[in-house]
């Protein structure tokens, strides 16, 4: 057995001359001209260059002569087992094939990665050639292959060093072989080539980072989830067809076949109506939502890249200390806007309708809309994500790249489709779905608001204020008290102040007093002067811009703010948000917009602003397909990100759209068709303003404003 205690500094001269050596011309020995495609050719043309793939190199020169005991810890002692047995074979044929330069050994080799060039400016992970090891299936006998088993290895050199820091590169090993025997020999090798002890307590190799050709059979939520997207597929084409043949003969088509009908449906979908058509409509709210969203996949889009195998980490400090990194850092202010325009159009439309039915609300009924219109997506999606979405595609990263473990959904899915995941569990199924069990429960109490604003009208309202500022208090209390930061990432912090109801309230509140506003005064005409236009335009960007760039200081500076002055910046900025976005729809509506109204109001976001719920709900499994079949690192840059974006985005809205007329529209027609027609039609948790009722929906004279997408970040 060859014993190497080469240094980093030896292997890098080493390297300089192995890239040398592989300039020189090598001939054939049978022949004056090379012939590329030979396969014995490339086998010594590799040969003369493999040493620029030091680790492997330097692993089967350390185990050319591997035995048993190579695959047993120092100090082991034990019976081998028939899995010891079956990798040992498999290495010692590996082992012979890669002296006698067979190509399918040597290809093995060559997937490994190596300690990758440029630590200093982060790169710290090489990904070896995923497709190269998994593709390897080398015919020992008529009954044993040798297959291959990719694997990123991770060494930590201190304990002070975090995680995402440490060295990872790739290694392929005979699929035989455990994540346990890589780790016992690949520690070896690594404490001879740099002379140090490793901590035995961190693995290199772990199973959980490998990955081979094989694939596991579908399971019964697999079928199911297919048989469940072929019925509806099905359904939709029939219906399709039948509206396509009745309407060529201009005859009535029945309510059951038009509600699964694509025609018909998109015929909703891509309609767009005029602004100030219908005054029971505000027309800015679509431009807002759909800027919402974007923002939120903008910002989603950022913490997937920061997970990525980025070959310049050190550009990230310097992107966190940029201005422009202040609008990505803070795309959470999206959940607040939605929240606030909840609030907004749950008074306005509740309100309307109380008062034709002389204060009747019908409480019961206004939580089984709701829940019968947001629920068909998200059960669908929770399926997908836990079925289908791993078997899309693969990749070294697939499935690990994303801040969001989807293997949670098995334990945790329940809690989700009662929307209590933001206080029943730590393990939330669908991450991003926190801001509907939310938006849910601040909905649950809403009548109880609504009850209190028709009967006792402003000092409810005052009560309200009052119910704000104490819930307020109550964010300030818990983090000064218990010492609980965002920025310092605090333990437990995403689930005391971010996730939980009770800290999120304020923007609700503040969106149900505007309603209330609005609905008091609707019909009435504000004639404001030039001078008070212009100062309510720029007290609402000063609320706005303070939230996104008041802590740049800190940033700028690489530091963490003490807990006090967090505390005030998050408790007041969930309350400025809200009040500055009240100017923006207040100037919109009463003819103060000038290009911003013209902007938000136009009619072309209309149909993003329809797509947007299932868009929200599946645009994290684009990010997380895109993310997780690269093969190779990526360069971090605001550029790069926003190439990224737009190819997710892209994709997403196509998801979207088949998402809607499979599944949102259908449903959603359903439920206006078994559901009694005389409700409120109660609103969602973002926006969806629209001209006529759904299917078999509310009666003619209710309001049609309708809240169809929440949207978190």
């Amino acid at each position: 057995m060859v014993k190497h205690s080469t240094g980093p500094i030896v292997s890098l001269l080493v390297m300089s001359l192995a890239l040398t050596s592989a300039s020189i011309r090598v001939e054939h020995p049978k022949n004056s001209t090379l012939n590329v495609g030979n396969p014995e050719w490339q086998s010594q043309s590799y040969h003369t260059i493999s040493r620029l793939r030091r680790l492997a190199v330097e692993f089967f020169a350390q185990y050319q002569n591997i035995t048993i005991s190579d695959l047993y810890r120092d100090k082991e002692i034990r019976l081998p087992t028939t899995d010891d047995l079956r990798c040992l074979a498999d290495l010692q044929t590996l082992a012979k094939d890669v002296s006698d330069r067979k190509l399918w050994a040597l290809r093995m080799i060559d997937s490994w990665g190596t300690f990758p060039s440029g630590i200093l400016y982060g790169n710290v992970i090489d990904l070896g050639n995923f497709d190269e090891c998994l593709g390897i299936d080398h015919a020992v006998t008529s009954t044993h292959n040798v297959q291959g088993k990719y694997c990123l290895s991770k060494l930590q050199l201190a304990s002070s060093i975090p995680t995402f820091l440490a060295l990872k590169t790739a290694v392929c090993f005979p699929a035989s072989c455990s994540a346990d025997h890589m780790d016992t020999m690949l520690r070896r090798l690594l404490q001879n080539l740099l002379s140090i002890e490793l901590n035995p307590d961190v693995p290199l190799v772990s199973e959980g980072t490998c990955k081979t050709a094989d694939r596991e059979p579908y399971d019964a939520l697999t079928i199911f989830t297919i048989v469940v997207l072929s019925i509806l597929c099905v359904l939709m084409v029939l219906a399709t067809v039948c509206d396509y043949l009745v309407c060529q003969d201009d005859q009535p088509l029945n309510k059951w076949i038009k509600a699964f009908s694509a025609r018909a449906n998109c015929r909703i979908l891509f309609r767009l109506v005029a602004p100030r058509s219908n005054p029971n409509v505000i027309d800015c709210l679509h431009g807002i939502r759909v800027l919402s969203f974007i923002w939120v996949v903008y910002g989603h889009i950022y913490l997937v890249s920061f997970f990525g195998p980025n070959m310049n980490l050190v550009k990230l400090d310097t992107w966190r200390r940029s201005p422009y990194s202040m609008l990505v850092q803070h795309a959470a202010y999206s959940v607040d806007t939605f929240f606030f325009l909840s609030g907004l159009l749950m008074v306005v439309i509740a309100l309307r309708a109380m008062e034709r039915t002389k204060g009747k609300l019908n409480v019961s009924l206004m939580y089984l809309h709701r829940y019968l219109r947001l629920t068909p997506v998200l059960a669908l999606a929770i399926i997908v994500y836990m079925s289908i979405l791993p078997r899309m595609g693969d990749g070294p990263l697939y499935g690990k790249v994303n801040f969001d473990d989807y293997s949670k959904c098995k334990d945790t899915w329940y809690w989700t489709l009662l929307y209590v995941q933001n206080y029943a569990t730590d393990e939330i199924c669908l991450g991003h779905s926190w801001y509907l069990a939310v938006d849910m429960q601040l909905y649950i109490i809403a009548p109880i608001l609504l009850i209190c604003l028709y009967k006792w009208g402003k000092k409810a309202a005052a009560g309200i204020l009052v119910a704000m500022l104490l819930l307020a208090a109550c964010l300030f209390s818990i983090m000064v008290i218990g010492d609980v930061s965002l920025i310092a990432i605090s333990e437990g912090a995403m689930e005391k102040i971010y996730f939980s109801t009770h800290t999120r309230a304020s923007p609700y509140l503040i969106g149900i007093l505007f309603g209330y506003f609005l609905h008091v005064n609707r019909g009435k005409s504000f004639k404001l002067s030039p001078i008070t236009v212009v100062l309510g335009w720029l007290t609402s960007l000063a609320l706005l811009f303070s939230c996104l760039f008041a802590v740049y200081g800190y940033a700028a500076d690489a530091e963490i703010p003490p807990i006090v002055e967090e505390a005030f910046y998050l408790t007041f900025t969930r309350i400025a948000w809200p009040l500055g976005l009240c100017w923006v729809v207040f100037a919109c509506m009463h003819g103060y917009g000038g290009l911003a109204n013209s902007f938000l109001s136009s009619p072309l976001w209309q149909p993003l602003s329809k797509l947007s719920y299932s868009a929200y709900i599946f645009h994290m499994f684009m990010e997380s397909l895109n993310a997780g079949i690269t093969r190779t690192n990526t360069y971090f840059s605001d550029y790069q990100v926003m190439l990224r974006f737009w190819c997710d985005f892209g994709f997403t809205v196509l998801l979207a759209f088949a998402v809607y007329i499979l599944i949102e529209a259908p449903f959603g027609n359903l439920e206006g068709l078994l559901l009694p027609d005389k409700r409120p039609c109660p609103p969602r948790p973002a926006v969806e303003e629209s001209k006529e009722a759904p299917v078999g929906g509310c009666s003619a004279s209710a309001p049609t404003l309708e809240n169809k997408t929440p949207l978190p970040a």
